[in-house]
């Protein structure tokens, strides 16, 4: 795949599988703005993509759950690479274990709204913010791909993290189907990729599969190259699950 002079905007840019996706595409020769919270992070990474000297990489520092700042990454890719080819909304997290909640609170009353409200801000509404402020570049272009990710949990729900699986559940079908039904007359594809466990934290490796294993992370990334390649054109409007077979499964650990 050739990713010249095709310009990507990653958020969750500093971390996990949002910065390997930044790597891979400029090692490809594309142009990537890697949007992230974490400033320091952010720039580190920026000056090690771009000391390969094969694609470019520049740094948007974003809080997803704005969009003002959302609004301003998007912006910022057009203006500097006068095009948007894809858009891939990485930034995520369970807001139960992000925050400490278990340690904290007992059950799924006991947890205080404002913890499942950052979960909610941050996997529905940021992955929405880009998806709005994305579309208008590409209406203009008449072209796109915004890849949305979900999660086997958006399927399997969750009894204490309940803001993850109802996140996830809202992007992988409403979100996508409709930003694809939106799209489809300004030739804008919408598509989500939904991984079950992946190794980019070591408990992943606990979660059962049919192939008994978890996903390295670049199999995943490896999947959203695909759809963004020429071979992947008439993907669309649909959700992939990419885990190891784990929603065929009974439900268990």
């Amino acid at each position: 795949m050739d990713c010249s002079n095709k310009t990507a905007i990653s958020t969750g840019a500093a971390s996990g599988m949002g910065l390997l996706f930044s790597r891979e595409w400029a090692k490809l020769g594309g142009n990537v703005v890697m949007c992230d919270v974490n400033k320091e992070k952010l720039a580190q990474y920026v000056d090690e993509i771009n000391s390969l000297k094969i694609g470019k990489a520049i740094g948007v520092v974003c809080d997803v759950r704005d969009y003002e700042q959302v609004s301003n990454a998007c912006k910022t890719a057009f203006d500097t690479f006068g095009s948007i080819y894809v858009v891939c909304n990485f930034a995520g997290g369970t807001a139960v274990r992000m925050m400490g909640a278990r340690e904290k609170y007992d059950e799924f009353p006991d947890v205080p709204i404002d913890i499942y409200d950052w979960g909610i801000d941050v996997n529905l509404k940021g992955q929405f913010y880009f998806c709005h402020a994305a579309c208008k570049y590409m209406r203009e272009q008449k072209s796109g791909l915004i890849v949305n990710i979900g999660s086997i949990t958006g399927v399997e729900g969750d009894g204490y993290g309940m803001d993850y699986p109802t996140s996830k559940a809202g992007v992988m079908y409403g979100l996508t189907k409709s930003v694809a039904q939106f799209g489809s007359k300004y030739g804008i594809r919408c598509v989500c990729v939904s991984p079950g466990p992946v190794l980019t934290r070591e408990d992943m490796a606990c979660m059962k599969t049919l192939l008994g294993r978890a996903a390295n992370p670049k199999e995943i990334i490896d999947l959203i190259l695909f759809i963004a390649s020429e071979k992947g054109q008439f993907i669309n409007g649909e959700n992939i699950m990419i885990d190891g077979g784990r929603s065929a499964m009974q439900r268990q650990w």
